[in-house]
């Protein structure tokens, strides 16, 4: 069962070849934790999305600039949205595609692992240190990669609203990476498209 249907992806360096195309980057920070919610709930991993001006999930990243270098270009919009260095590399990209929402744009997936105390200062400095921060950037979200009752979680967090391929980004990278199984984003995306259709009645 597929749990979202992806764009279809194109090799970045044929994408860069591309005449009159804009490029965007942005990626997932993800850390390993032993915490658990209220003692009992294995949180597992931390992964980071924001919440947009726009009122929508996206990940961190944004526009590069004509000529400069994808990861560059990835790395300076960081500085701009999480307010501290976040090195980025060729090997941290995990796939371009050509944008659904937005002609000529072909966005770049990363994905990049930390550690917890790392991820940690990133999100301490998302809030002190960032220039867009209550601008652009209303604030830094962690994923919630467990299941709770009624749908509460993985399946609610799902249930929201993301920019343009966030979503399926979001859902292929927890499957590549390991950090959910293939059946719990199946029953995750389940619940989520249920929620969705709930009326919303007190």
């Amino acid at each position: 069962m597929a749990t979202q249907s992806s764009p279809t992806s194109i090799g970045k360096e044929e994408s860069l070849s591309l005449v009159g195309h804009r490029h965007a980057c942005h990626v997932m920070l993800y850390a390993d934790t032993k915490a658990k919610l209220f003692g009992r709930t294995p949180i597992k991993h931390i992964v980071l999305m924001q919440m947009r001006f726009d009122g929508l999930l996206g990940f961190p990243g944004g526009l590069v600039e004509p000529k400069e270098n994808l990861e560059a270009g990835l790395s300076r919009e960081l500085g701009e949205e999480l307010g501290m260095a976040v090195p980025i590399t060729p090997q941290d990209h995990v796939v371009s595609c050509p944008a659904s929402s937005c002609p000529n744009l072909i966005t770049h997936f990363y994905v990049k692992k930390m550690e917890e105390s790392e991820i940690k200062e990133v999100e301490r400095a998302a809030v002190t240190m960032a220039t867009d921060h209550g601008l652009e950037v209303m604030g830094m979200v962690r994923v919630p990669l467990y299941f709770l009752k009624n749908g509460g979680g993985l399946p609610s967090f799902l249930s929201h609203s993301f920019i343009s391929n966030s979503r399926s980004q979001l859902l292929s990278a927890l499957q590549q990476f390991g950090l959910v199984s293939q059946r719990e984003l199946d029953e995750a995306v389940r619940q989520a498209d249920q929620l969705r259709q709930r009326p919303n009645a007190e």
